[in-house]
């Protein structure tokens, strides 16, 4: 795990919603299939990797960071975000064990005397049928 004091700048398109009964994976895999959809039918060029947002309110935000600004009429939602402090941990592995992933990752901010906050983040690395080469980073912001 890294704890990085630069800022961390991140703007990408998608879609978000509330997650219904906290059901975030199920609700995470739709905005990414639909924002797929779109991203495709107009052929807008992007960085190739589906990050999720994870913020306040059961909400889920599934976008891509796109090499140009889309016009408005391609339908996407845009999110900007930043956070002034972070800590960023590369999990491999099976998405699977994210869950645990992000556990681990809080308990060693708390021990080094961080706390992590909101948005949490996911970035997920080109797809691999094996999946011990599974590649997510997990970033949150900490105090």
């Amino acid at each position: 795990m890294k704890i990085i004091l630069d800022k961390f700048h991140l703007t990408i398109y998608g879609f978000g919603a509330t997650a219904p009964d906290k059901n975030y994976s199920a609700t995470a895999f739709a905005l990414s299939n639909k924002m797929w959809t779109i991203v495709k039918a107009k052929g807008l060029e992007n960085r190739g990797k589906n990050i999720w947002v994870y913020g306040g309110s059961d909400t889920v935000f599934a976008g891509v960071e796109l090499i140009d600004p889309p016009r408005a009429e391609a339908g996407l939602e845009k999110m900007t975000l930043t956070l002034d402090k972070h800590a960023s941990f590369m999990h491999t592995g099976s998405y699977h064990h994210l869950k645990e992933a992000w556990e681990r990752m809080a308990h060693e901010l708390h021990m080094l005397g961080h706390h992590g906050i909101s948005p949490y983040i996911e970035i997920y690395g080109h797809w691999s049928a094996d999946e011990s080469k599974l590649e997510t980073e997990l970033i949150m912001g900490i105090l």
